[in-house]
C-alpha cells in the first residue's frame, strides 16, 4: 500500500470515521497507520468525562430536546429532582458547554463565541420563506453512544425542511461543520445562510467559504430556540424516532444510524407543515420551479438567443 496515504485525499474527521474497532483482521493500530491518523487522536476527547457526567449529559439532552427554551438555573433545579441533588449550575454549566449547547442561552459570557471571530447580524427576522435554496439553516447537537457521545451537524433547508448535508464529529472543532458545508455546496447554494453565534461559524474558516460563494451571512440574535427552530425541529424528530431507540456503540455504527433516519427523513417521511409531502419532493420541486422560472426570465429578456 505504498503511498496510500498520500492518495487518500480527506480529513482527520473523516478518517476517524473510517476505523473500525471492531474488525476481525486489522488492528485498530494498523488502521491508524494506514491511514495516516494517530492513533492516540483517535481517542481524543477534549475533557474527560466520568460515568456520571454521561449520566447526566444523557438526561440534559432529553431534557433539552423536550424544552430547548430552558436555561442553566431552570435545568440545574430539574436534575436535583432526578436524584442529583449535588449538582450546582457550575456543573450543569459546563456539561452544557461540553455538549455544545451553551450557546442557546442568552446572557454575559455564556455563549461560545471566539475572541476575535467576526458577528454577523440577524438578516431573517420578518422574511418571509417562499422558496427553496432561499434559507439554509446550520446547527449542531450532542448525540450520545452507549460509552460516550459524539457531535452532529446538518445542514437544512429552511422551505423545505430538506436536510441538504450532515457530519459526526468526536470534537467540536470547526473541520466537521466547514467539511459539511463544502459537501452542501456541491448540490446547490442558498442566498443566505444562518447559524448561532457559536466558534464553529464565526470561524473564518467558515465564512470565507460562504463569503466565497457569494452567500449572505446570517447569525442568530435571541437564541437557537427561536430562530433556528427548524432545525430543533429536525432534532427532536431524530432523537425520539431514532436515537433513544438505539444503543450506538461506536461512532461508525452513529454514523450509519443517522444516514439512515436523514435518508428516511428527506424520502419517506410527509409532514404536516408541508401538506403531508416529504422534504425531498418539496426541495426537487422547488428546484424544477426555479429553473423554469429562470428559463423564462431568460427568454422574455432575449438572453437565450444566440
Amino acid at each position: 500500500m505504498t503511498g496510500s496515504k498520500k492518495n487518500l485525499v480527506c480529513s482527520a474527521t473523516e478518517k476517524r470515521l473510517l476505523i473500525d474497532t471492531k474488525h476481525p483482521k486489522i488492528s485498530v493500530v494498523r488502521q491508524c497507520r494506514l491511514l495516516g491518523l494517530s492513533h492516540s487522536s483517535l481517542y481524543y476527547q477534549p475533557v474527560p468525562v466520568s460515568a456520571e457526567n454521561l449520566t447526566l449529559m444523557r438526561l440534559l439532552d432529553e431534557e433539552y430536546t423536550r424544552h430547548p427554551f430552558l436555561g442553566v438555573i431552570k435545568l440545574t433545579d430539574w436534575l436535583k429532582k432526578q436524584g442529583y441533588p449535588h449538582v450546582g449550575t457550575r456543573r450543569t454549566r459546563h456539561l452544557l458547554r461540553l455538549m455544545g449547547l451553551m450557546a442557546i442561552y442568552p446572557g454575559p459570557n455564556l455563549s461560545r463565541r471566539a475572541p476575535g471571530h467576526k458577528i454577523y447580524p440577524y438578516l431573517l427576522r420578518n422574511v418571509p420563506i417562499v422558496r427553496v435554496n432561499q434559507v439554509w439553516s446550520v446547527d449542531i447537537t450532542y448525540v450520545r453512544l452507549k460509552g460516550g457521545f459524539v457531535y452532529l451537524v446538518a445542514i437544512i433547508d429552511w422551505f423545505s425542511r430538506y436536510v441538504i448535508d450532515f457530519g459526526i464529529s468526536i470534537t467540536l472543532e470547526a473541520d466537521f461543520c466547514v467539511e459539511a458545508l463544502e459537501r452542501a455546496l456541491l448540490r446547490g447554494k442558498p442566498e443566505i445562510f444562518n447559524s448561532d453565534q457559536g466558534s464553529q461559524f464565526t470561524s473564518p474558516r467558515h465564512t470565507k467559504v460562504l463569503a466565497a460563494a457569494g452567500i449572505l451571512i446570517s447569525m442568530d440574535g435571541k437564541g437557537r430556540a427561536i430562530d433556528n427552530i427548524f432545525v430543533e425541529r429536525l432534532w427532536r424528530s431524530l432523537k425520539y424516532e431514532e436515537v433513544y431507540l438505539k444503543e450506538y456503540e461506536t461512532v461508525q455504527e452513529a454514523k450509519i444510524g443517522i444516514k439512515t433516519y436523514f435518508d428516511y427523513y428527506n424520502n419517506e417521511r410527509p409532514h404536516h407543515s408541508l401538506d403531508m409531502k416529504t422534504p425531498a419532493e418539496v426541495y426537487f420541486t422547488g428546484l424544477l420551479e426555479l429553473a423554469d422560472l429562470s428559463k423564462n426570465k431568460m427568454h422574455s429578456t432575449g438572453l437565450d438567443q444566440t
